[in-house]
């Protein structure tokens, strides 16, 4: 239990700053207005690409017997290219809808 403490009173700023990070970003993502939801989603979601990397680097980095960290860095690879795709994905169906249809007309 002491461990637990002394981890926490040690990296209590990064603790501070994550907490304000998730009521920021809840904050913020509440008061986007449902029509500009889903191309600021579809644009965010390519930012994850920088997750990608980043756990690249911390899978490159770990040691051989940190399971934890490697596990960790696998799902965070796994996740963070299905976001990236699935937000491909959503922004190419939404500019589809802005295409002009093709009227097939017979003469």
């Amino acid at each position: 239990m002491e461990t637990i403490l002394s981890w926490i009173s040690q990296h209590q700023q990064m603790i501070y700053i994550v907490v304000l990070m998730i009521f920021v970003g809840i904050e913020v993502i509440g008061r986007v207005p449902s029509v500009l939801h889903t191309p600021l989603m579809s644009g965010a979601n390519a930012i994850h690409g920088v997750v990608i990397i980043g756990a690249i680097i911390v899978m490159g980095k770990a040691e051989a017997d940190n399971y934890p960290a490697l596990i960790l860095g696998f799902l965070a690879v796994i996740l963070g290219t299905l976001n990236v795709v699935g937000g491909f994905v959503v922004t190419d169906r939404m500019l589809e809808m802005f295409k002009r249809r093709k009227i097939n007309a017979k003469y």
